[in-house]
Order: C-alpha cells, then structure tokens, then sequence
C-alpha cells in the first residue's frame, strides 16, 4: 500500500522537503467503522536529519584528517558521490605530484575524441594499455594523440586545468590533482565534451576488468556487490630519495552510490606503503559515507489522512 504525505502540511515548510509518495512500513492497525472491521493505514514517512548527517561528517573530516597526517609522504584526496552530493578532500587542488599510469585513461579518452571508432590494433592497444597497465601499449598511444601537445589541448578542451603531460615520451611523468582526476571520472560517467555513451562505455568498461594484480586501491571503498571501474599508477622515483609515487581513482557504483575517489601518494617507501595508505582511506570512506546522508522515519500527525 502506498499512502501521500500531504499530513507533513501540518509539520511546517521544512517537513515539504521529503512530501512525496511513501511506503506504508507496517500493517495498519484494525479499527472499527460503522460496525466493520477495517484496516486505517498507518502513515510514515522519511525526511533527511542534517544534524545527524553534520555530526558524521564532522566526525569523519575529523578522522580523515588525522589517518593522512600519520602516514608517510605525502597524501592527497578528493571523494564526490555522484547520488547525494557528498564531497570530502583534503589538499585536492594539488597539482605537482604524477600520475604514473593513472596517465593511460588520459591518453584512451583523448584517442576517443579523435576518433569515430578504433581500429583493430588501436582497439588491442587500448585493452593492454587498461586492463594489463602495458606501457609499451601506451607509448604507441601516446604519439597517436599526439604526446605532450595533443595531450596539452586533450586537457584544455575537457577544463582539466591542473594537469599538465610529461615531458617528451614520458607520458608517466604527466602531473594532476585529485579534483581533476574526479572531473575527468564524472566526464566519464555522465557524459559531455564530445564523448560519445560507446566511448564511455569502452573506456570505463576497460577500468572495469583490470587484471586482478592490479585491482588494489580505491577498490576497498566499494560494499559487496559494487561495481567498480579503476586505474592505478605506481612508479619507483630514484632521484627523488629513492620513493615511490602510488595513484589510484576509480568510480564505484551501487545501491544508493555513485562514488568517484582518488587518492595520490608520493615519497613513499615502497609500493606497498602507499597502497596501504591509499586503501585505509578509501576503506575509511566508502564505510562511513552512508551516515553523511542520514535519514529519520516519522509518523504522520494525529488526524492526517492518507
């Protein structure tokens, strides 16, 4: 059965914002009507509780704040839940730290743009590049899309201000920021700037079946059964101490969720390490994001009708 919240009227305007159609959650009780026994529906209704939800990002904003600042190197973010709204980051708008291959979904969606469909070897590169991180696969790509300066105008042409191609070859030396990064995934999602729903579908398709070495990541932010599509980057940096930089965002999507992630990491010890950081973090959001968006059930006032 299923009942109109026209009673939250009687609330006050901030009850309006969750009128619509509601489920009845239980059996109405049987009363008594000119000699009958009939069922009165028993009307409920759900409305967001910011407060909650204020207190449980605090908490969180809180907790994220203090699991970055006890890792080693350096460590940046940035979450965007394409269903509700939530943002979190912390120092997302940082550009200087590389991609490594977090670059190769770079170089398949610029190829996308120049092209109407992909040819038998554009298509085997493709598939290498994503779901086998093949860096030989990527630098034939690269100089298809035209290497620093077709990647330079790729950028420009999508708005990913804070990220700039590598020098020369080295498509892995390309710099970004988490929030491009999640300007890019949400072109991918939804669509724009010339990407077709097929090149879309390919490249995200790709993310969704890397090989399961390489599946680590942004991956622990997902619930059983979310589906999940990603790309990771990991490169030692000799002239930098001896570090290594780890990357990983990705789009994981499911009941209620539509999460774009990423995390960037540098200075780290080893690959190890900044894939630990980086799934303590996503493992951290994608387990607390529910309570942002928390919601309480109500009765209807005495007297509403159904």
């Amino acid at each position: 059965m299923r009942v109109m919240c026209a009673a939250m009227l009687l609330l006050g305007p901030a009850a309006l914002a969750g009128c619509g159609e509601q489920e009845v959650t239980s059996l109405p009780p049987v009363v008594e009507q000119a000699g009958e026994r009939v069922r009165a529906a028993r009307c409920r209704f759900a409305l967001p509780d910011p407060v909650a939800g204020a207190a449980a990002r605090a908490a969180l904003e809180a907790d994220l704040r203090r699991y970055v600042a006890a890792r080693p190197g350096r460590v940046v973010f940035a979450a965007r839940d394409l269903a509700t709204g939530v943002r979190l980051g912390q120092d997302e708008h940082r550009h200087d730290m590389i991609t490594a291959s977090g670059a190769k979904v770079d170089i398949l969606t610029a190829l996308m743009l120049l092209r109407s469909t992909l040819d038998a070897t554009e298509q085997d590169l493709a598939t290498r590049m994503i779901t086998e991180s093949d860096n030989f696969a990527a630098d034939a790509l690269w100089w298809r899309v035209g290497a620093g300066d077709g990647m330079s105008a790729f950028y420009r042409r999508i708005g990913l201000h804070e990220t700039a191609p590598g020098a020369g070859r080295y498509w892995g030396g390309t710099t970004t920021s988490p929030a491009d990064r999640l300007r890019l995934l949400a072109l991918l999602a939804n669509g724009g700037k010339g990407l077709t729903p097929a090149d879309r579908r390919l490249v995200l398709g790709l993310m969704s079946h890397v090989q399961a070495d390489q599946a680590w990541g942004v991956s622990a932010a997902a619930r059983p059964g979310d589906h999940v599509a990603l790309k990771n980057g990991w490169t030692p940096r000799p002239f930098i101490h001896n570090t290594w930089a780890v990357t990983s965002y990705g789009r994981i999507t499911g009941p209620g969720r539509d999460l774009l992630l990423s995390v960037q990491t540098d200075q780290q010890a080893g690959e190890g390490q900044g894939i630990e950081t980086i799934e303590g973090l996503a493992r951290m959001i994608g387990g607390r994001l529910a309570g942002l968006t928390p919601v309480r059930t109500l009765s209807c006032p005495a007297g509403a009708t159904p």
